[in-house]
Formats: structure tokens, C-alpha cells, sequence
């Protein structure tokens, strides 16, 4: 172990150098703050010991130098027994520990278990520092992994929509508008990955993002005399919950485009999620078509509104179906 002491009093550094050699421990000894930042810059020093008072200059000078030029020496304070205000300064500059300066044994005792501790303390500091790079990088990596994951699954399901897309150009009409719907909520869960990786977090989704992408998407399948619209706040939640909503908007927007307008008239189909209050979301998919009865008779399979109904459930939300003066309003509240 080799210490640098730092000290104007050739006497009491001579008392130290013989002290502390007993035990192992090597002592450099520099005079003023300059022969001392000339030694530190050369030479590597396992601790620094520094008295306050100097013919150049004080420790606290050479602490703050070195602290600032970002050295890390651990480094004991020595003052004289009435300076407590000076080693409270030592302190706050970044010494680890102070020794009230004397010529008794009790001073070289202490100022040796100083600096073990001080010594000990870096040691434990440097193997945290270590510990937290490793955490970090391993969890870099899982997170690299998983960004691929979600990559790869995009591409997959990329391609069954591309399959199914193939199925229906040979289909009958009814066979090919069940396969577009299933296009559609294959989509939707497609973006939730897509998004997953395109984004800076791999765990949950930014919704207003996602949404925009989905329904943009979405809107090169309906006729252009439907005008869509989305308004979306940025929420996160998790991927499992995202596609749960996707499925749930793809379903409602896709009901809205078949059944609102059976003439082929124009109209507004509008998205909205909002957060009324915090820790609530509320999506809302609202058309001005002709409107439907919530109790009436349900169009087509209604394998849709099974599915918004089990969507909802995996929310943890509620769905409703609101009396609006035209159109049909559905709205689907949920906690985030």
C-alpha cells in the first residue's frame, strides 16, 4: 500500500513514515501543494493524507483541484484539534475522513484505521460502480433481444396478412370480407410489436403513436368519402393491454365503416382517447351514420362485439354505448 502524506512539519512526516512502515504501508511524503499534484500526476497512491495548513496554498486546495479534475484518491483530512469548521469544509469538499493532527501514537493509530476505511470504502464504491455497469449492460442486452423479438414477430405476422391477402383475392366475397376483418385484427396486433420496436422502450406502448400508425394503415381500406379522424394523448401501458385496445379499435372502427353508411353515403368516423382523469382512459369511436339501437338486433356474426366485450374484460374496463343525437357513439373506459 503506498500513501502520499502531504505535510510541512518534516518531523511529525518522518514520525508517520516509521509509524505506518511497521505495518506495511509505504509513505511518500511531499511538502507543499505543488511537489504533491507533481507526485500525484506520476505516480499511483493506494490514499492521500492531507494537513491543512501548507507553505503554498492549504489541502482544501488541493482536494477541490483534484476532485474537479475528477481524481478519486480516497483521502484522509489532518487538522489541529480546534479547526473543527475546516474538516467540516475537508468533508464537503470530498475527504472521506478527518484525524485531529497530534505527535502521539493515539494520531499515527488512528490515522492508519482512516485510512483502511477510507481505503475499504472506495474499494466497496468501485465493486458497486462495477455491479451497476454489468446491471446495465445485461439489461442492454435482454432489451436488444427483445427489441429483435418484437421485430421478428411484426415480420411474421406481416407475412400471414400478406397470406390471407392471397387467400381472399381467390375467395368468394363473404369468404373475402371475413378474411379482410381478420387482416385487420392481425394488424392490430402486428403494430403493437412494430411500435414495441421502433420505440426507446421495449415494455410498454405509447399509445397516441400507436394508434396514428394502426388507423393510419386502416384508413387505405375504407372508401375515401369516409373521413377519419384521430385524437389521441400519449399514454403508456403495457403490450399485452395495447393489443387488447387495438383489437378493440380495429373491431369498432371496422363495424363503423360497414354498417354506419349502407347507402355509401359520406360521413366523419372519429377516434378519440382521452384521460378524463388521472389514471382513467377513456377510448371513444363515434360515427354520424344512421345510428343503431344497443338492445336491437345484432348485424353480421357478431363475433365483433364478442370480441370488443372479451377485450374489455382483459382491460379491466367497461364498455357503453352512449345516446348521442346522431350516429353511434361506443366508449370504452379503462385504468392506466
Amino acid at each position: 500500500m503506498r500513501v502520499l502524506y502531504v505535510d510541512d512539519d518534516p518531523v511529525l512526516a518522518r514520525l508517520v513514515e516509521k509509524a505506518l512502515g511497521r505495518a506495511g504501508i509505504e509513505i511518500c511524503h511531499a511538502e507543499d501543494a505543488d511537489s504533491a499534484e507533481a507526485l500525484i500526476a506520476d505516480r499511483r497512491f493506494d490514499a492521500l493524507v492531507l494537513d491543512h495548513y501548507l507553505p503554498t496554498g492549504t489541502g482544501l486546495d488541493i482536494l477541490r483541484r483534484m476532485r474537479a479534475g475528477g481524481g478519486r484518491i480516497p483521502t484522509i483530512y489532518v487538522t489541529g484539534s480546534s479547526e473543527a469548521t475546516v474538516a467540516i469544509d475537508a468533508l464537503k469538499a470530498g475527504a472521506d475522513d478527518y484525524v485531529i493532527k497530534s505527535t502521539g501514537e493515539d494520531f499515527t493509530a488512528l490515522l492508519r484505521r482512516a485510512i483502511d476505511q477510507a481505503i475499504a470504502k472506495a474499494e466497496l464504491l468501485a465493486a458497486k460502480e462495477r455491479a451497476d455497469a454489468e446491471t446495465r449492460a445485461a439489461r442492454e442486452r435482454a432489451e436488444m433481444l427483445l427489441a429483435e423479438v418484437h421485430h421478428r414477430v411484426a415480420n411474421s405476422l406481416s407475412m400471414v396478412t400478406s397470406l390471407l391477402r392471397l387467400q381472399a383475392s381467390a375467395a368468394s366475397d363473404e369468404v373475402r370480407s371475413a378474411l379482410a376483418e381478420a387482416q385487420t385484427r392481425i394488424a392490430a396486433i402486428s403494430g403493437v410489436h412494430r411500435s414495441l420496436y421502433l420505440g426507446d422502450d421495449v415494455l410498454t406502448v405509447t399509445l397516441d403513436a400507436y394508434l396514428q400508425s394502426m388507423l393510419q394503415d386502416f384508413r387505405k381500406t375504407i372508401p375515401e368519402c369516409i373521413r377519419l379522424t384521430i385524437e389521441a394523448c400519449p399514454l403508456k401501458i403495457s403490450a399485452d393491454r395495447a393489443v387488447s385496445l387495438g383489437i378493440v379499435v380495429s373491431e369498432l372502427a371496422t363495424n363503423a365503416a360497414k354498417y354506419a353508411w349502407p347507402e355509401g353515403g359520406a360521413g366523419e368516423l372519429r377516434v378519440e382517447l382521452t384521460e378524463p382523469e388521472p389514471g382513467l382512459a377513456r377510448l371513444r369511436v363515434s360515427d354520424d351514420g344512421i345510428g343503431s339501437d344497443p338492445a336491437g338486433r345484432t348485424i353480421g356474426t357478431g363475433l365483433g362485439q364478442k370480441l370488443i366485450r372479451a377485450m374489455a374484460e382483459r382491460l379491466e374496463g367497461s364498455v357503453a354505448q352512449p345516446a348521442v343525437p346522431r350516429g353511434t357513439t361506443v366508449e370504452v373506459s379503462f385504468r392506466v
